[in-house]
């Protein structure tokens, strides 16, 4: 029986990763490390799971005709459940290095009754 049925809410806000909790595989390849840990909206969340990985890319901003990724993805499963989307913009359009991790979406599920 299911206990409910999946809700998306879109976010879109900045988060702040805690520094020593990144995985570390992506990194070796060049890649961001997800954040195993993170804050948003001062609550300290934990990631029980990697989902899925993906990149969003996009032309060259010069006129060359190459394609550079602007995005790295990750669906993430929450020690409590939840599931998050969050992503670590390369080319953030404001230049703070603090706005570079991103919530943009959570899936909770809803009570049936």
């Amino acid at each position: 029986m299911e206990t409910g049925v999946p809700h998306k809410q879109f976010i879109s806000e900045p988060i702040t990763p805690i520094e020593a909790s990144f995985e570390t595989v992506s990194m070796y390849t060049g890649e961001p490390g997800c954040p195993m840990q993170f804050v948003w909206r001062g609550t300290e969340y934990r990631v029980a799971r990697i989902l899925e990985k993906r990149k969003t890319t996009g032309p060259c901003r010069h006129g060359s005709r190459e394609r550079y990724v602007r995005r790295h993805w990750f669906r993430v499963e929450l020690t409590d459940g939840r599931e998050m989307e969050i992503y670590f913009d390369r080319q953030p359009r404001v230049k703070d290095v603090k706005q570079r991790w991103w919530l943009a979406t959570i899936v909770e599920k809803e009570e049936q009754g």
